[in-house]
C-alpha cells in the first residue's frame, strides 16, 4: 500500500509539474522544445488536407442532395444503422406528375401526349441522378468521409501523444536546471534521458504517419477521377434522354412546338458515351445548321442579303466578329472568300463577321 501511494503521488507530481510547464510556457516563462521543420511542414499539410477535405466532401453532399432535410434524415439513419426509406427525387417527382396529369388531359391529345413523354423522360433523369449519388457517394464521398473518420483522428490521437511527451521532456529539463543536490541532480538527469527517448520514439512514429498523407492525395486523385466519370455519365445520358425527348415532340404539329414562330429541327448528333460530354455545349448551336443548310447556298451564290433572326447569345472573340443578343433580327450577307462557317452580319452602323450555327435565316 505504502508503494502505491507513493507512485501515486509521484505521478500527480509529475501530471502537475507537465500542467505547469505547459502554462509557463503559454506565459513565455519557460522555454520550449520545437519540433523539426521536416515535423512541422507535415503536420501543417496534414491540418490543410484535413480541412480541405471536410469541405470538398460537404459541398459535394450538397450537390448531390440539395435538400439539407433530406440530408439530416439521410444522416440520423445512417447513425442508426438502417436503410432510409425509399421516396422520389425531384425529377422523379415531376415526371410523375407530367404523367398523371397527361393522363388527365387524355393521351390522345397533343398536349397530353406531350405532357407524358416529358413525364417519362424527366423519370429516366431521376434514376440517372440516383445513379449518380449512389456512384459518387461508394467511390468519392466515403473514402474522404474515411480519412476524416480514420486516418486523420489517428493522426490527432498521435499529434497529442507528441505534444505530452515534448511537455514531459521540458518539465524534466526544467528540474534539472533547478536541481542543486548531486543525487537529485542524476536522478533528473536519468529523467531526462528517459522522457527525450519517448519524445523521440514518438515524433518518429508520428512522422511515419504524416508521411502518409501523400499516398492519401494519390488515392483521393484516383477517387475524384472517379467522380468526374460518374459525373461525365450523368450528364450524358441526360443529354442523350432530351435529345431523343426533342425528337418525339418534333413529330408533333408544328402549331403545338413553338410560342416564338422558330422552327423546330432535331439534333443529328448523338450521344452514346460519357467521353463525347466535354464537346456536347460546344455543339449545341449545330442544331440550327439544318434550318440554315438551303438559305444558306442560295445566300452564299448571290450577292444580296438577308434578314436572319439571332437564336442565342454570342460574344464576339475580337473587334472583327458582331456581338448577337437572342431573338433579335439584323442583316446578313456573304463575301467571297470568307469561311464557310461565317458571314457578315450588319446592326444598324455595326458590322461585324457572325457563327452561321446561331442564326436562322428568314424568309
Amino acid at each position: 500500500f505504502k508503494f502505491v501511494l507513493e507512485n501515486y503521488f509521484y505521478e500527480l507530481n509529475i501530471f502537475n509539474l507537465t500542467n505547469l510547464q505547459f502554462t509557463e510556457e503559454k506565459l513565455g516563462q519557460a522555454e520550449k522544445t520545437e519540433l523539426d521543420a521536416h515535423l512541422e511542414n507535415l503536420l501543417s499539410k496534414a491540418e490543410c488536407t484535413k480541412l480541405w477535405t471536410e469541405k470538398i466532401m460537404k459541398q459535394t453532399e450538397v450537390l448531390l442532395q440539395p435538400n439539407p432535410n433530406a440530408r439530416i434524415e439521410e444522416f440520423v439513419y445512417e447513425k442508426l444503422d438502417r436503410k432510409a426509406p425509399s421516396r422520389m427525387n425531384n425529377p422523379e417527382l415531376l415526371g410523375q406528375y407530367m404523367i398523371d396529369a397527361g393522363n388527365e388531359f387524355g393521351p390522345g391529345t397533343a398536349y397530353g401526349n406531350a405532357l407524358i413523354k416529358c413525364g417519362e423522360t424527366q423519370k429516366r433523369i431521376g434514376a440517372a441522378d440516383r445513379e449518380l449519388i449512389q456512384t459518387s457517394a461508394i467511390n468519392f464521398l466515403t473514402p474522404l468521409r474515411n480519412f476524416i473518420e480514420g486516418d486523420y483522428k489517428t493522426i490527432t490521437k498521435e499529434r497529442k501523444l507528441l505534444q505530452n511527451k515534448r511537455l514531459d521532456l521540458d518539465a524534466a529539463k526544467t528540474r534539472l536546471k533547478k536541481a542543486k543536490v548531486a543525487e537529485a541532480r542524476a536522478a533528473s538527469e536519468q529523467e531526462v534521458r528517459i522522457t527525450q527517448s519517448e519524445f523521440d520514439r514518438q515524433a518518429e512514429i508520428t512522422r511515419l504517419l504524416l508521411e502518409g498523407i501523400s499516398s492519401t492525395h494519390a488515392h483521393h486523385l484516383r477517387c475524384l477521377n472517379d467522380f468526374v466519370e460518374a459525373q461525365m455519365t450523368y450528364y450524358a445520358q441526360c443529354y442523350q434522354y432530351m435529345l431523343d425527348l426533342q425528337k418525339q415532340l418534333g413529330s408533333f404539329p408544328s402549331t403545338f412546338l413553338s410560342n416564338n414562330n422558330q422552327s423546330s429541327t432535331t439534333p443529328v448528333q448523338s450521344v452514346s458515351s460519357p467521353s463525347v460530354l466535354a464537346s456536347a455545349s460546344a455543339s449545341l448551336p449545330s442544331v440550327s445548321n439544318s434550318m440554315v443548310t438551303s438559305g444558306l447556298s442560295e445566300l452564299k451564290s448571290s450577292s444580296g442579303s438577308r434578314k436572319a433572326r439571332v437564336l442565342y447569345d454570342y460574344d464576339a472573340a475580337n473587334s472583327s466578329e458582331l456581338s448577337l443578343l437572342a431573338d433579335e433580327v439584323i442583316t446578313v450577307y456573304s463575301i467571297p472568300g470568307m469561311d464557310s462557317d461565317w458571314l457578315m452580319g450588319e446592326r444598324g452602323n455595326q458590322k461585324g463577321k457572325v457563327p452561321i450555327t446561331y442564326l436562322e435565316l428568314l424568309n
